[in-house]
């Protein structure tokens, strides 16, 4: 059976654009291939059963009967923007800045344009491999703030225009636009600028974990914070001070011990300059902690152990310094200690979870209790140095990328 491939510019009511149609039908191995090719094609707009054909001065007019017309829509024209790709696990030098796709919202969905996204240490791991992404490439980046600029069908609750945040999953943060679930972002009040939303949203929902639900510290609680200056550092030491609890922080700095202490920090142990474990050993006389926060891992992890008072809680949420070392389940017995390695996502599995997590951190920056630090912000082109200035440990507070 012949087959010849036709185009038509058609205007009915169901389809519009430039269509090519294949038609197979008998008719068509009564010609020979010359005179195929210099047939005229004139389709019936009604029926598309219906057409005629003429070839060199003959005119046909065909009823196809069986005929079977496929239609192929020409591929829309991609809408592109910019972004970082990562295409091999590595050094801040693997995340490159290029076009990439972002499509149109399905049912459920919205597109954001970023307006700031914050920079995270799990960013660093998912670029060197630590963390494995679901596939590669891959565009990092688990904070945003941005805009709402289209809705997917059927979406009630989130209008064009909106301004709102997520942190978490869908990775893909670092780039002008994305595709977001609409039930992972929650509105930003308007009190709050979006570049402190964006610096604050993962890292103050983590602080609001760990404090209120992973071990809920209250007033009398001695507690020890590692990286005490750093992103998340910074709000536990504030936030736990507000609880009435004594916080004990290391830094590295004494530009960050400074900062550590306007943040609520009643001890700062310089961790280079002395033994955190003696020193947290003199200031509770000998008693310990009733928990630790350590999110630098393999450097301070023993430590952090010896540190914690009976039945204290170790709560490893981090790991700047590679991953600690294995340690046999009986080293937890003389104390009895508790051992967590707890993630934000676990604990915010449901809506209800994330709206009243992100909903205290709001309101505790908007009354004050919490105070974003954003003391550094890079354009998203410059990521690359923005993520080597965080592993070297030149920052403190929160790093804000601008698309």
């Amino acid at each position: 059976m012949a087959a010849l491939t036709l185009h038509h510019q058609h205007s009915c009511p169901q389809a519009s654009g430039h269509l090519s149609r294949r038609l197979y039908h008998p008719i068509f191995s009564s010609f020979s291939r010359n005179h195929v090719k210099d047939l005229n094609f004139r389709l019936n707009p009604t029926d598309f059963s219906i057409f005629s054909l003429s070839t060199r001065g003959t005119v046909f007019a065909v009823r196809a009967l069986r005929t079977t017309v496929a239609v192929e829509e020409s591929p829309e024209k991609k809408k592109m923007v910019k972004g970082i790709r990562v295409y091999e696990h590595g050094g801040p030098e693997v995340l490159k800045w290029e076009d990439v796709e972002v499509g149109e919202p399905k049912e459920g969905e919205i597109r954001v344009k970023n307006k700031a996204i914050g920079l995270n240490f799990i960013d660093v791991y998912f670029r060197k491999g630590v963390y494995k992404p679901a596939s590669m490439p891959f565009t990092p980046g688990m904070e945003a703030v941005g805009e709402v600029v289209a809705v997917g069908s059927g979406l009630t609750g989130r209008m064009i225009g909106d301004l709102v945040a997520y942190a978490g999953n869908p990775m893909g943060a670092y780039a002008e636009e994305q595709i977001l679930p609409a039930d992972k972002v929650v509105p930003v009040p308007s009190s709050i600028d979006p570049i402190v939303a964006a610096s604050i949203m993962l890292k103050g929902m983590t602080a609001q974990f760990l404090l209120r639900r992973c071990f809920k510290v209250e007033c009398g609680h001695t507690i020890l914070v590692h990286a005490a200056a750093g992103g998340v550092g910074s709000l536990l030491c504030q936030w736990a001070n507000a609880l009435g609890a004594t916080v004990i922080g290391t830094v590295s700095t004494n530009e960050k011990a400074a900062q550590a202490k306007e943040d609520g920090c009643h001890h700062v142990i310089m961790y280079k300059n002395e033994d955190f474990v003696s020193r947290v050993n003199d200031i509770t006389s000998g008693k310990g902690v009733n928990v630790v926060y350590d999110s630098v891992g393999k450097d301070t992890f023993k430590g952090s152990l010896a540190c914690l008072k009976s039945r204290g809680y170790m709560v490893s949420f981090g790991q700047s310094s590679g991953s600690p070392d294995p340690i046999p389940l009986s080293d937890l017995a003389p104390k009895s200690l508790f051992l967590t390695r707890p993630s934000m996502m676990q604990y915010n599995e449901t809506r209800d979870e994330l709206l009243e997590c992100a909903g205290e951190v709001f309101a505790n920056i908007t009354s004050g209790i919490l105070k974003a630090r954003v003391n550094h912000k890079y354009p998203l082109s410059r990521v690359a140095d923005a993520h080597a200035d965080l592993e070297n440990r030149i920052t403190s507070g929160s790093v804000v990328l601008l698309p």
